[in-house]
């Protein structure tokens, strides 16, 4: 079970965007996209066939997955995520330091 997933409220607890948070719009492998995090200007070529025009455009890259935590919003600071069965067999993340379920 993955511990950060799509849609998730995270911080950023190492790098230039540190203490930023924002909400993950993918995931891959070991890398995160987080709204408003990371962002880096890119030259872009125009490209008549797509339609767009050039110049410097400022995109979010990605970042790694073990520079964010997640938000947690009780507690208003960042926190661990834990894996826990419930009675009924269902895996939920849990935040590690309240045990409350992540919604």
């Amino acid at each position: 079970m993955n511990k950060i997933k799509k849609n998730d409220d995270v911080i950023v607890i190492a790098g230039k965007d540190k203490g930023s948070r924002g909400s993950v719009l993918s995931v891959a492998e070991n890398f995160v996209l987080v709204s408003g995090i990371n962002k880096v200007k890119k030259h872009q070529k125009p490209n008549p066939v797509k339609g767009t025009t050039g110049g410097i455009v400022e995109i979010e890259m990605p970042i790694h997955i073990s520079n964010i935590a997640i938000y947690n919003a009780t507690a208003k600071k960042a926190d661990r995520v834990g894996v826990k069965s419930l009675e009924d067999g269902r895996k939920v993340r849990v935040f590690k330091s309240s045990g409350e379920v992540i919604a």
